[in-house]
């Protein structure tokens, strides 16, 4: 009898076991996918992305296109055996660069391309920053921008990211071989809003005070640091304005710098300062930010001694650049870092004697 009543119990914890098994199978098949996966994450990885770019070189040497679009045809390469291939349009962009180099700043324009991952195509337009020209030094110029962007992510997401590429450039009409250069994307000003959850101020008649007076100082030390005077808020010159969708009872903006290539720490021998700045050379710092108590300096220049490792951790775990490039830059900064520790006085003089009251 008890045989009995066991074989019954175990046939009923076998099929409900397997009821349960097919269940949880059946909810397995018909769970939603995690979308996640199939994202191309552009600038959430700092890993070197190879890209080959297929156009009519000449006649982006020759005319550098501002206005018109050239055909392309853009190949992602994230991988040794994956590829990604869609055709696009690209025009030049900017003003010195474009004036004065072989490789003029690109714009690509992705519109109707469909690459397959929904993030990548959600992008319109994108800034790619070629390398200026052949040559050792103007690939370390690149580099050294690229270096730039990175410095300042340090000290807040609130920031353009960046992503290094290996350029390819091919010519469609096989005049010309392929040549191929480091350069790096921008992040698109659409990406960034929606990360941050602000939208794009355009006005251009605002001034340091229009701007939140923590990121206002915080900007404007970061340039001094790196010998950039080459930006200014009036005009929005080489400056985005953003407006938080939060809650902001000031009404103030979030000023974002981007172009660094006219700075000391890039230092590029096309920079060379106007007679208005009064300088012999673009290493030499300037500050333009707005004037503020000793206090206010001294608590902003207190976070750039604690970010001090972070910066140069930037610098010496970066790759592509040599020992010589890394001793140059660190040496850059150890003039502004030094004048930090025990001689903080003199950097405090220099910054209260040259700021402006706008």
């Amino acid at each position: 009898m008890k045989q009995k009543i066991f074989f019954k119990i175990s046939i009923v914890v076998f099929f409900v076991s397997l009821f349960i098994c097919w269940n949880d199978c059946l909810v397995a098949q018909t769970a939603i996918p995690d979308s996640s996966k199939n994202l191309f994450r552009l600038f959430e990885d700092d890993k070197l992305i190879e890209i080959s770019l297929r156009f009519d070189l000449s006649t982006y040497f020759r005319t550098k296109p501002k206005k018109d679009y050239l055909k392309a045809n853009i190949t992602f390469n994230p991988g040794k055996t994956d590829s990604i291939s869609q055709d696009i349009r690209l025009r030049t962009r900017g003003i010195f660069r474009n004036r004065y180099c072989m490789y003029a700043p690109i714009e690509l324009n992705f519109k109707k391309a469909d690459f397959g991952y929904p993030d990548l195509n959600k992008i319109s337009k994108l800034k790619l920053v070629p390398q200026c020209s052949s040559g050792k030094d103007k690939e370390d110029y690149v580099l050294r921008e690229y270096l730039a962007y990175k410095l300042f992510n340090v000290l807040t997401d609130t920031s353009f990211r960046v992503r290094l590429l290996k350029v390819n450039y091919i010519d469609t009409q096989k005049k010309r071989k392929p040549v191929v250069q480091y350069g790096f994307f921008i992040e698109p000003v659409e990406m960034l809003t929606d990360r941050t959850n602000c939208l794009q101020v355009k006005s251009k008649t605002l001034n340091q005070k229009s701007i939140v007076p923590k990121i206002m100082d915080r900007l404007a030390l970061f340039n001094f640091m790196i010998g950039n005077y080459d930006w200014s808020v009036p005009g929005q010159h080489n400056i985005i304005v953003l407006k938080s969708l939060g809650f902001d009872p000031y009404g103030l903006g979030i000023a974002i710098p981007h172009d660094f290539d006219w700075s000391g720490l890039v230092n590029p021998t096309y920079a060379i300062p106007t007679e208005e700045i009064g300088t012999e050379n673009v290493r030499e710092r300037i500050f333009l930010g707005v004037c503020r108590s000793r206090e206010v300096y001294q608590k902003e220049l207190d976070l750039f001694l604690e970010k001090k490792d972070e910066f140069y951790m930037v610098i010496n775990d970066f790759p592509y650049v040599n020992k010589n490039v890394k001793k140059d830059i660190t040496g850059y900064l150890d003039g502004f870092f030094d004048q930090l520790v025990g001689k903080c006085d003199i950097i405090l003089y220099n910054l209260m004697n040259s700021c402006k009251n706008f």
